[in-house]
């Protein structure tokens, strides 16, 4: 199968262009001219340069393909043009990576972008599947664990706002990749949309437990009430003060974010790893480098 990627240079996009490779696909990915390819497998995957909000270049780069892998956000407000160039290029088959961010209570600008891209998707007549991970992690180059791992091994005091209930169910990046390359030639998950999450929640007090022992570091947790927090972050950003945090996401830290994979499971065998288990070799590999 002759595929195109589009957000193959980003940080779940090269596992997933890896796991085509080994399992023997014709890769093609649609790259900015900007891009960084440096750790890129070019010698392996024609790179066709565009802009994946210029419908002429998306036209050109479906051409002769038999399935479209879009691993870039949801959030950027291209799937309109993505599914009329999959149409005028005749291309039917898509895996198109979303998120469970999408089902946040808060009324943010991102979660409305993805609602009308998933429908935009679902109304069209393309054999899709709509794949929506939890929080993805598993690297230094993630933009969530990474964070975590190297504060705890910095200080002895973690500040929490809100009291570190809420659930959350981080999934690593390989197990995303795999269920993108699985359900790609499976028929079986055309038209349907599947939540991937990690093997089981677990609270925010537990992941920082379990990263702080895995880094063999004792450390105390500070539970801050973040309504207050949020307000102060509003106010600052509505005055146009930047600060290394933002409002919405003191209140998603305290939404429970956990769920259910059970209906990828039963259709296309989605299996993924415990926290324990996952962020154990990101600590080695921070460990090691560090």
């Amino acid at each position: 199968m002759n595929v195109l990627v589009i957000g193959g240079t980003g940080f779940t996009g090269a596992f997933v262009v890896r796991t085509l490779l080994a399992r023997n696909y014709s890769v093609t990915c649609l790259v900015r001219p900007t891009s960084n390819l440096e750790d890129f497998p070019t010698k392996n995957v024609k790179v066709i340069q565009g802009d994946m909000g210029n419908r002429l270049d998306l036209t050109t780069a479906l051409a002769g393909k038999d399935a479209l892998v879009y691993v870039a956000s949801l959030g950027f407000g291209h799937a309109d043009g993505v599914v009329s160039a999959l149409q005028d290029s005749g291309v039917r088959r898509a895996v198109l990576v979303s998120t469970t961010a999408m089902f946040t209570q808060l009324n943010s600008v991102s979660k409305s972008v993805r609602v009308a891209a998933e429908k935009s998707i679902t109304d069209s007549p393309l054999d899709y599947t709509i794949l929506r991970p939890t929080m993805i992690y598993g690297t230094g180059k993630d933009r969530n664990m990474c964070r975590l791992i190297k504060y705890i091994q910095r200080w002895p005091i973690i500040p929490i706002f809100g009291n570190g209930q809420s659930l959350q169910q981080p999934i690593q990046v390989e197990d995303v990749a795999n269920a993108i390359v699985n359900v790609l030639p499976n028929a079986e998950t055309y038209r349907e949309a599947y939540n991937i999450s990690g093997a089981a929640p677990l609270t925010y007090n537990k992941v920082i437990d379990v990263v702080s022992s895995g880094l063999q570091k004792r450390i105390l947790k500070l539970h801050v009430p973040y309504k207050p927090v949020a307000w102060m972050l509003r106010r600052a950003e509505s005055i146009g003060i930047k600060l290394p945090i933002k409002a919405e996401q003191i209140l998603r830290l305290n939404e429970d974010k956990a769920f259910s994979h059970e209906k990828a499971a039963e259709d296309f065998g989605f299996q993924s790893r415990d926290f324990e288990t996952g962020i154990k070799s990101q600590i080695e590999e921070f460990m090691s480098s560090s």
